[in-house]
């Protein structure tokens, strides 16, 4: 989902810089591609289950924009990283938990506090949640649970940043058939099929249904959507 995030938000005419955790290859394929759609794209690499990362990172982006784009400061901060297991609550570890925890909760806590005073008047922030927030998906606690902590974060940064004119958002995709939780919806046709047949629309999402929504959300077109959660899953369970 992050690489067609990147580049739906490059085609609405915005530079983009992309992290990644291990997989640096591909995010330079995207880079290269967004820069082919004449926009700026950089690749950095960021582990948000290390919460020391953070501020080397913060210092990695100041000069990168100083370099690239002589300036100091961005407007959009989309928080995707993410990471995916089906453990019943029975079974879940403390560091599971723990790892999580940094990098669905944590991690975009303080990722997001130390972005905010490089961000433009009018900024955004959407951060990444899911649709088992509302319904129930066994083997999810963890998961969903941190997303939930995600959208009441999200109204507090839209409450206590508005003063600066930054909004704040949530898009909570559905089933979306990607490498997420080692490809478990694309790798598994009876999961696959399950899922879809709980959409109106009879299918489970792709990566371009979510991209499209955050890149809106970039845009001034979006400028009075402000601590939402926008759900992009299809109808799944209604």
């Amino acid at each position: 989902m992050g690489k067609d995030m990147a580049i739906s938000i490059a085609r609405k005419g915005i530079d983009v810089i992309l992290t990644y955790r291990t997989n640096k290859n591909e995010a330079e394929e995207t880079a290269a591609t967004i820069e082919n759609l004449g926009q700026k794209a950089s690749v950095l690499q960021l582990d948000m289950s290390s919460i020391a990362a953070i501020d080397p990172f913060i210092e990695s982006v100041q000069k990168l924009l100083k370099d690239k784009w002589n300036t100091n400061s961005f407007d959009c901060l989309i928080n995707n990283a993410g990471m995916g297991a089906t453990v019943p609550f029975l079974e879940v570890k403390e560091s599971m938990f723990d790892e999580f925890m940094n990098v669905h909760f944590k991690g975009v806590y303080f990722l997001t506090q130390k972005c905010v005073p490089f961000m433009n008047e009018g900024g955004r922030i959407i951060n990444i949640s899911t649709g088992t927030t509302r319904f129930g998906n066994p083997g999810y606690s963890v998961y969903a649970s941190m997303k939930g902590a995600i959208e009441v974060f999200t109204k507090y940064l839209a409450k206590e940043l508005g003063s600066k004119g930054i909004r704040a958002n949530v898009v909570a995709p559905g089933p979306i058939e990607t490498d997420f939780n080692k490809g478990q919806i694309r790798n598994n046709p009876q999961v696959k099929e399950r899922l879809s047949s709980l959409t109106p629309l009879g299918r489970v999402g792709n990566a371009d249904d979510i991209g499209g929504v955050v890149a809106f959300l970039c845009t001034d077109e979006a400028r009075w959507v402000n601590a939402q959660r926008i759900e992009v899953s299809g109808g799944i369970n209604i």
